[in-house]
């Protein structure tokens, strides 16, 4: 019944939905004047309000024909291929099912837009591909936002009245006051320092932050908002809403193999359990007691996609030394009868004890006496007193008990008795560093090793007023010294001292050189040093450090602690702690299984070196991973049901239930209503009888044919030959997924992933995407204010790599203008009268054009091939149309030829298909007339490319605004101070000189820089210019000049064709052009005069001597060399009006 009431609202909420984005219903949100003038592409009159979305209007009904085209087509619905029949090959791409907690947004749009333009690249070139997309509801996202709208609504009312801004402060002030109060009095502030800003800045987040305002903000009306308190809600409402919004932005999925996840879909559910099951037999997942980040709040561990921040945070180690204090007296007199009294100093680095000086406390920080175990008290931060009794060093779990709060300053002068210290007596002394969210607050002294140690303990040691300021007697800091522990070759033992004067570090103020002096410090003494006290002197610290935590452990010195590495906050908005955890854990890191592992991403496609070594890293630090929760929503643990399977570890190798998932669950993704084959029907037997190719239960209830077509459709399509993602889930689940593949498939390297694709977060007009500051767009908003294609030619012109892309909403709009009037021209060149040149193409214009055609095919293939699309975009569109014009200028008067105008029409359709389908298939079947979809069209056939005839070509191109600035000079006078004005003049002819070669001291320049370059990277060996200046200095027309005359000619021509030499390759640094520059430009006299307004255009060698002696205005042809012609000018007055 709850299925059924799934689908039944989903339906009901797809179509509402629809409603909206058609129009029938109000928009999500109101359009100023403003905004609806910048629809108007730029370049574009400002139109009224009214007319202003014209050309967004027509991509948006051509949009509009497309999809129901295709709906009714079925043409993204594809099964595996019967037996015999023609196969061109397959394309299986995924995208991570995303958590169905809100509205998709344009950082979702933008890494399925790379999915979506790969899969229609191969589409177009005859593939079958599969593009699936099912949405995750396992785990904690859905439930905290339910939760959070319940105390909302619980708080505040329904509708919610929350507190006005003015009110948010003045509660915030009123806290502040409260957490300053110590003991019944308030603490001392210093007057000139303002504490307030930051509560304000907080209080005014105003409503926006609260889940109300969420969701009134994704559009859903008031009197519905209240529903969503319950989290099955959510599972009917947002999944219909993300396929509705894919589906308009124009992706080519499946959607009958569409599901959402938890126990809710009991098929998925079956699956889940199966693949437990089999990583328990595996022995792959075992129980044990173990650190994790934990939720106090949710009483369970906080995995990644749990957290509302800190995703990748893990917990941090320490070993907490236990420094006993000897007398009781002062603010520490009330725990005299109490128990003994320890200060616990966080340490990483306990083999250094023996080096322990003094023991440092942050004077205004907040600390507190704690109960222990076996009557004993522990002094250091709430935070680390929180973390501690869940990790069952403190009587009650979650419960630590403050027997007296005490400051920093009451801590000043303790005697301490500290474990391994030379010293039978330490002080506690004031350090004003101390960051009091890191460990316990308490810090023990180390100044042979330490620097911050080192410079702290001098400076207290040579200021008196300072100390005098903390109450700090003589008698606790002079007389201690250096005491070494640690020898490191070539530095000594008292390393921090070494680097202290090496970086001539005065004081603590220095932070930069002593945070380079830590490191330095920290790194070779554990790498290099030798420890020369106690009964592992001899030993290299890095074996002696695990040594000695273990016997002060086992003495009673020390306890183990940990605590989050940085901060993580989990969806249920509380800051998260380390808890030891009695879970199931996935054994990821075990040795075998992760050279599997590394096997498998060896032989995967990762498409860059950043991503490659990302995984190599993840590999590295990845082990045992938590993979069982008590809350939430998801799977049970199948053999022990208490424990739900956490979000991560439910999400690795669902790739393979796409391709069963629609003769399952029917084309219904709620999998509501069970058709031909029962949930319960799918036993672990069954599975592994699809995907382990092991013998069918000899029991089993399903019909024998579709026991068959699902294992045809598994080994049709597996493995998936793309997956893209950001990259910050190759920290976990990209890593994770490669793991269970290698695990569940061991035997099977066929079946392992064939490449992942990652890239960076998305900006939007370059910067951050936030809802709290209005720069966000959702997916929905931004193919109704561009349309689906125009949103598309933005994502993919955002950017490739994975440093963080930008959405340009002027590119959006620019794209817009690009297209509607692209349309308008191709609707113009096919009409009658056109003025297109009938027959075969034969001219020169023509050729250079046919072979623009064919090299813009080639490149945007090979970008395709890449996944850059940025590059596809540059070849396919702007490349492309840049050549098309050139082309109808150098025909002139007798007009471009109909075969090629008709070819480029078509070919380009075809090149842009993956980035704007819509627009593109408009012109394919509209247009063009063409039979059947562009989508499946096939790839255009390209002539042999002549990358000769294209540089030639770009010589012309580049030639005419050269000579047009040269002409406007010319033509512009110098006037001369109190002198009359000059007459106008204007060019009318102009005599191009071309030179033949390179010769001289310029071909010898240009054959020792061949000699240097080095083709891999463009680029060229670093002793370059020596060889140039070298190999010249011997040429005879150098000769009797100083090595600085040499230098000053040559290096200035090396630099400039170097630079030419990285743009374009080794052909920069040839000594003659590739084509006969002289016979180009006689070829393209006609055009050249057209473009340049020129009456007479001559073209002579530069060796003729007859053509320079008959110049009318001389200029020195010696300066002119291939590629690089020299011009004069003949002018005449301008004949007076």
């Amino acid at each position: 019944r709850m299925r059924r009431a799934l689908a039944e609202f989903a339906y009901s909420t797809s179509r509402s939905w629809h409603s909206v984005c058609t129009g029938s219903w109000p928009p999500l949100r109101s359009v100023s004047s403003q905004q609806s003038r910048s629809m108007a592409p730029p370049g574009e009159p400002k139109e009224h309000k009214e007319a202003s979305t014209v050309r967004r209007d027509t991509l948006l009904a051509i949009q509009t024909a497309a999809q129901q085209r295709w709906e009714a087509a079925k043409v993204f619905e594809v099964d595996a291929p019967e037996t015999g029949t023609v196969d061109m090959g397959k394309f299986f791409g995924t995208f991570p099912y995303p958590y169905m907690n809100g509205l998709l947004h344009l950082g979702h749009a933008f890494t399925i837009s790379k999915l979506e333009f790969a899969c229609a690249y191969h589409r177009l070139c005859g593939k079958r591909v599969l593009f699936p997309q099912g949405f995750h509801c396992t785990g904690m996202p859905i439930k905290a936002c339910a939760d959070k709208l319940t105390y909302e609504l619980t708080t505040y009312g329904v509708p919610p009245k929350f507190p006005t801004d003015e009110e948010r402060a003045a509660a915030a002030q009123v806290a502040a006051l409260a957490d300053s109060t110590i003991n019944g009095a308030p603490e001392l502030k210093d007057p000139t320092k303002f504490a307030g800003k930051k509560s304000k800045a907080v209080a005014k987040s105003g409503n926006a932050a609260t889940q109300w305002g969420i969701l009134k903000l994704s559009g859903i009306p008031e009197d519905d908002i209240p529903q969503f308190r319950d989290p099955l809600h959510w599972l009917g409402f947002f999944p219909p809403l993300a396929k509705e919004h894919l589906s308009l932005m124009g992706c080519g999925v499946d959607w009958r193999r569409s599901f959402i996840t938890t126990d809710a879909n009991p098929y998925y559910d079956s699956f889940v359990r199966w693949q437990f099951w089999t990583l328990y037999r595996l022995g792959k997942i075992i129980k044990d007691k173990r650190n994790a980040v934990f939720s106090a709040l949710d009483g369970q561990p906080c995995a990644d996609h749990d957290r509302a921040t800190g995703e990748g945070v893990g917990p941090q180690d320490y070993t907490l030394v236990k420094m006993e204090a000897v007398n009781l007296e002062g603010k520490l007199a009330p725990l005299a009868n109490v128990g003994r009294v320890f200060l616990l100093a966080a340490t990483l680095r306990p083999e250094t004890m023996y080096g322990q000086t003094n023991c440092w406390v942050l004077p205004e920080g907040q600390y507190g006496a704690y109960r222990g175990l076996n009557d004993e008290v522990y002094i250091m931060t709430e935070r680390s007193a929180l973390n501690m009794s869940y990790q069952e060093n403190l009587p009650v779990r979650g419960q630590p008990e403050c027997l007296l709060k005490l400051t920093g300053q009451d801590l000043i002068g303790t005697a301490l008795r500290a474990p391994r210290a030379v010293h039978p007596i330490i002080y506690v002394l004031p350090l004003l560093t101390i960051l009091m969210n890191k460990g316990t607050g308490v810090v023990t002294c180390v100044p042979s090793d330490s620097p911050d140690d080192y410079i702290a303990l001098l400076d207290l040691k040579k200021k008196p007023k300072l100390r005098e300021k903390f109450g700090v007697k003589d008698e606790w800091v002079l007389p201690f010294e250096l005491i070494p522990v640690i020898d490191i070759p070539g530095m000594g033992d008292r390393v921090a001292q070494v680097l202290c004067e090496e970086l001539k570090i005065a004081s603590q103020n220095d932070t930069a050189k002593l945070a380079e002096a830590k490191q330095r410090a920290y790194l070779k003494g554990f790498t290099d040093g030798i420890m020369i006290v106690g009964p592992h002197a001899g030993r290299k610290a890095a074996e002696a450090k695990g040594l000695i935590k273990d016997e002060l452990l086992a003495e009673g010195l020390a306890l183990p602690y940990a605590e989050p590495e940085k901060q993580v906050i989990s969806r249920s908005g509380e800051e998260c702690v380390v808890a030891l955890t009695d879970q199931w854990y996935i054994t990821y890191g075990e040795e075998e299984w992760q050279g599997l592992t590394r096997r498998a991403l060896d032989g995967m496609e990762t498409y860059s070196d950043e991503a490659r070594n990302s995984f190599n890293h993840t590999l590295g630090w990845l082990k045992a991973w938590g993979c069982s929760r008590s809350f939430g929503l998801g799977t049970r643990m199948p053999w022990d049901e208490q424990f739900l399977i956490e979000s991560l570890s439910d999400s690795t190798i669902y790739m393979a239930y796409y391709t069963v998932a629609h003769i399952l669950q029917e084309g219904d993704m709620y999998a509501a209503v069970h058709g031909a084959i029962k949930p319960e029907q799918m036993t672990n037997e069954v599975w592994d009888h699809i995907f382990l190719d092991k013998a069918a239960p000899a029991d089993c209830a399903i019909p024998t044919p579709l026991l068959q077509r699902m294992r045809q459709e598994f080994n049709y399509w597996y493995p998936f030959d793309l997956r893209v993602s950001g990259k910050d889930l190759i920290g976990n689940h990209l890593t994770m997924a490669l793991y269970n593949h290698t695990s569940i498939w061991s035997d099977r390297p066929d079946l392992w992933p064939g490449s992942m694709r990652c890239n960076g977060h998305l900006l939007l007009n370059s910067e951050k995407m936030s809802k709290s500051t209005g720069n966000f767009k959702t997916l929905a908003e931004s193919v109704a204010d561009y349309s689906a294609d125009a949103t598309r030619w933005a994502l993919a012109d955002a950017g490739d790599t994975m440093d963080d892309a930008n959405f340009e909403t002027t590119t959006a709009n620019a794209a817009i203008l690009r297209m509607t009037r692209e349309l308008a021209w191709i609707e113009e060149v096919l009409a009658p009268g056109a003025g297109l040149r009938e027959g075969e193409p034969s001219s020169l214009s023509d050729r250079i054009f046919s072979n623009a055609v064919s090299i813009a095919i080639i490149q945007t293939k090979d970008a395709y091939e890449r996944m850059q699309f940025r590059d596809a975009l540059k070849a396919a569109a702007y490349d492309l149309s840049i050549a098309r014009d050139a082309y109808r200028l150098q025909c002139g008067p007798e007009g471009m030829n109909r075969q090629l105008v008709v070819r480029y029409i078509q070919v380009s359709t075809q090149l842009l298909a993956p980035i704007t389908p819509h627009t593109s298939e408009h012109v394919w079947g509209s247009l063009l007339g063409q039979p059947g979809s562009v989508l499946s069209s096939g790839w255009p056939v390209a002539d042999t490319p002549d990358f000769v005839m294209q540089r030639a070509s770009q010589y012309i191109e580049d030639m005419i605004p050269t000579l047009r600035k040269v002409i406007q000079r010319a033509e512009t006078p110098v006037r001369k101070k109190g002198a009359a004005e000059p007459p106008a003049q204007r060019v009318v002819k102009g005599t191009i000189f071309v030179a033949e070669r390179f010769v001289g001291w310029q071909e010898v320049t240009l054959m020792a820089l061949a000699k240097a370059y080095q083709p891999a990277t463009k680029d060229f060996a670093s002793d370059v210019f020596s060889q140039v200046v070298t190999a010249v200095k011997a040429d005879d027309s150098m000769a009797g000049k100083s090595e600085k005359d040499v230098k000053s000619a040559v290096l200035p021509f090396a630099k400039f064709k170097m630079e030419e030499a990285v743009k374009v390759g080794r052909q920069a640094l040839d000594v003659k052009l590739p084509f006969d520059e002289c016979q180009l430009l006689l070829d393209n006299q006609a055009y050249l005069m057209r473009a340049l307004r020129l009456e007479v255009l001559d073209v002579a060698l530069a060796s003729d001597v007859a053509a320079v002696a008959a110049l009318t205005f001389p200029v020195d042809v010696t300066t002119a060399y291939p590629g690089a012609p020299v011009t004069s000018f003949t002018l005449e007055p301008v004949a007076q009006a």
